[in-house]
């Protein structure tokens, strides 16, 4: 069965976003870029909501970008053609290999398991994880820690008074201190 993973950068006190809505200190280095293209190739779908779709947005037609660096170009190589499930309830259309999601989280988590199909289903953005977290749905938690507190924001872990305990499986440090984190959930 395909697992459902959550990935994304977080500051030392638990932020994806601080208070006034910026993320600019999880901007990449080469070696947290690289692995988090690596980390990309292992999905078979990404799920996310209307903000994150818009972020990635630019992803879709970067490679028509003659600025861009051969890691960024390899980056864009693996994520556009990535399928990918946007939950929204104000987009009526999505560009590139997207879909709108035609049922709720757990109906399509469910039948995307269901389906033949290779690589991860990945969950992006806190508020679609959230949801997943809240129905047991996330199977690896999978967060950057990066050296900074924030001081509040968008949290990476849902508040929900629901324990979830969790098996440490893979850790890394990377030159710039920050620290990948891999956790399975124990069931």
């Amino acid at each position: 069965m395909r697992s459902v993973t959550y990935s994304m950068g977080i500051s030392l006190d638990g932020y994806i976003v601080g208070p006034d809505g910026g993320f600019n200190w999880t901007a990449p280095d080469e070696e947290i870029f690289r692995f988090a293209t690596d980390e990309i190739r292992e999905v078979g779908v990404h799920l996310m909501g209307r903000r994150l779709y818009e972020t990635m947005l630019y992803w879709e037609t970067a490679d028509q970008d003659p600025s861009l660096d051969d890691l960024m170009l390899e980056w864009t190589a693996v994520w556009k053609p990535l399928p990918k499930v946007v939950f929204s309830t104000t987009l009526s259309a999505v560009q590139g290999n997207a879909r709108l999601a035609s049922g709720g989280l757990a109906q399509e988590i469910e039948r995307l398991r269901a389906e033949p199909g290779q690589g991860d289903i990945a969950i992006g953005g806190a508020t679609l994880a959230a949801e997943a977290a809240a129905l047991g749905l996330i199977d690896e938690y999978r967060p950057r820690v990066y050296p900074v507190l924030v001081g509040g924001g968008i949290p990476y872990f849902p508040r929900h008074e629901r324990r979830v305990d969790l098996e440490l499986v893979e850790t890394r440090t990377f030159s710039s201190k920050v620290v990948h984190l891999r956790y399975r959930v124990a069931r």
